[in-house]
């Protein structure tokens, strides 16, 4: 099982997903904690360092945990990806292994990781996604 941290932000009906270098699917930004790191504190440091902008911790809300099969792994490896939305101040700016910003909406649904369609059907399901 790999345990993910994610960042959930819409607007105007897509979501901000992220394309890592030498990659060809997009992914929601986040990653994975550090040693003592509560969820907030590993999203608040793995946005910084990827996209270059301070989430708002008193802001973030959950979404929700989604599970599917691992992107680029042996058959069985599960991705648990626990997904936070709320606010942020700066310029998004792809930063680290951060090759693209992309904003999608349902209809790019294919591009994503499995995981990552999991939560586009959830927000397209409340009419979050269009």
């Amino acid at each position: 099982m790999i345990d993910k941290l994610a960042w959930v932000r819409i607007e105007n009906g897509a979501v901000l997903t992220t394309r890592s270098r030498h990659r060809d699917r997009y992914y929601l930004p986040g990653g994975k904690r550090e040693a003592g790191e509560t969820d907030h504190e590993a999203l608040v440091r793995e946005i910084r360092e990827e996209l270059r902008v301070e989430l708002l911790p008193a802001t973030l809300q959950p979404v929700g945990a989604f599970e599917a099969q691992a992107d680029g792994q042996p058959a069985g490896t599960t991705v648990r990806m626990r997904c936070f939305s709320g606010d942020y101040t700066g310029a998004l700016t792809p930063a680290a292994e951060i090759e693209e910003i992309a904003w999608l909406t349902y209809a790019d649904r294919g591009k994503v990781s499995q995981v990552a369609a999991r939560v586009f059907d959830f927000l397209h399901a409340r009419g979050l996604l269009r």
